[in-house]
């Protein structure tokens, strides 16, 4: 079974990670929902989550992707974390997939695994970089990096990554069952 990490930090976008953890689970995928220095993380919107571990007990041999939620404090957090920059860079070594939404392509650039294209929150790219940013496409995939837009692309982004992990069976089939018409 195909395992997911979802690292959160104080300041994370809540409709993006609960999005993201709801659909992966809907399809069988293990989630492992791991607190940045502490166990209980307040998002954006003062919604507090209770995470399973810390980022800091997880090896990248346990995982197949690292998936980051966005929002900006949480983002920073992210791209200051000495564990979670050392999870990025080892799955970017073991090419594992990487994904990213809204404003967390910017925690993968300070780790130098941002894919050559992306696309993020718009402005973010500005603290990132222009070139390679792309406006008009909700979910981005380069070789093994997925980035995506932000709030509104949150279940569009969860149904890429189900087919990239159950295939395009599966995630047509929670498409359906939540009544998405994207």
């Amino acid at each position: 079974m195909s395992t997911i990490l979802i690292p959160l930090a104080t300041g994370f976008e809540e409709l993006e990670a609960v999005s993201l953890i709801d659909v992966l689970r809907r399809a069988e995928i293990t989630v492992i929902v791991a607190g940045v220095q502490e166990l209980r993380i307040k998002g954006a919107h003062n919604i507090l989550i209770e995470t399973e571990m810390l980022v800091s007990e997880i090896d990248s041999d346990q995982i197949d992707m690292i998936l980051l939620p966005g929002g900006w404090d949480g983002t920073y957090a992210l791209a200051k974390d000495k564990d979670v920059q050392r999870l990025l860079k080892e799955m970017s070594l073991k090419h594992k997939l990487i994904g990213a939404m809204c404003a967390a392509p910017y925690a993968l650039h300070a780790a130098g695994v941002l894919s050559v294209n992306y696309t993020c929150y718009p402005s973010v790219e500005e603290e990132i970089r222009q070139d390679g940013y792309i406006s008009d496409r909700n979910v981005v995939i380069d070789d093994n990096v997925m980035t995506s837009r932000g709030p509104g692309t949150a279940l569009e982004f969860a149904l890429e990554i189900v087919e990239k992990f159950k295939g395009k069976e599966i995630s047509s089939a929670i498409k359906e069952g939540m009544l998405i018409q994207t």
